[in-house]
């Protein structure tokens, strides 16, 4: 297998794949799955599309460096990223910007979730850093179930820069923070071009925080102290989407 490409795995993420028309290049079917009424769909569409499939044994699939591949997984080009400012302008006009903004996210999997929730409640893309952070490998496209297919992702340098260009393109960035001072999310005002910044397992950084024009934060009456990070994001995103219905 070529190192240079990419791998999608599990039935919905390459199901979604193979519907959005990604460039797969192979598709790779566990020959014992063959049949089953899903896979035998996908594969169909697959190859009504031009894409090579392959049926392989046991052998083929011990040899990942996943297990949860459910008997299926495509080979596909690197991930191509959005740049920030199209990102920014692929916004339709005369609707309200919704962007989400990851603090050095490293955990695959919740990038992965915040991608599918972002992607779920029509946000317009996600931001992510190029360095000490997540990128879209094949876990996280897993955990996004298909949503890195249909949202466009950019991938910066610096996440405060970042920010700085969204503040200029007359973007609001509110940063989810526990902290004391910060706003409850009932009492911020969701309705406006917003950018949604989340932080890693430890939060945001105290430069990305001094960037952020308000801080919010999650209500909790429980014994825990913070949220996982992808579920902060889904609840901050809905709050987001009530607000702008209300």
């Amino acid at each position: 297998m070529d190192r240079r490409q990419d791998l999608i795995f599990g039935i919905h993420a390459v199901d979604e794949a193979v519907n959005a028309g990604e460039r797969l290049r192979r598709l790779h079917v566990a020959s014992d799955r063959a049949r089953d009424p899903v896979i035998a769909r996908i594969a169909k569409t697959a190859r009504e599309a031009g894409i090579e499939v392959v049926h392989e044994g046991r052998e083929y699939f011990a040899r990942l460096p996943f297990k949860a591949h459910q008997g299926i997984v495509a080979e596909v080009p690197p991930f191509a990223y959005a740049s920030l400012h199209t990102l920014i302008a692929s916004a339709p006009r005369g609707t309200r910007k919704l962007i989400v903004v990851m603090d050095h996210v490293t955990d695959p999997h919740n990038l992965g979730a915040i991608v599918r929730t972002a992607e779920a409640v029509g946000a317009d893309g996600v931001v992510i850093a190029e360095r000490r952070a997540a990128g879209i490998t094949a876990s996280a496209r897993k955990a996004a179930a298909g949503a890195t297919a249909h949202l466009p992702i950019a991938q910066v340098a610096n996440i405060s820069d970042a920010i700085r260009t969204l503040k200029k393109a007359g973007i609001w960035v509110y940063g989810a923070d526990a902290g004391a001072t910060s706003s409850d999310m009932s009492d911020a005002d969701f309705d406006r071009d917003l950018a949604l910044v989340i932080g890693a397992e430890d939060g945001l950084s105290q430069l990305v925080a001094r960037e952020c024009d308000v801080l919010v934060r999650i209500p909790i009456l429980g014994r825990v102290e913070s949220l996982n990070a992808s579920v902060a994001a889904a609840v901050l995103l809905y709050e987001a989407i009530r607000q702008r219905r209300n």
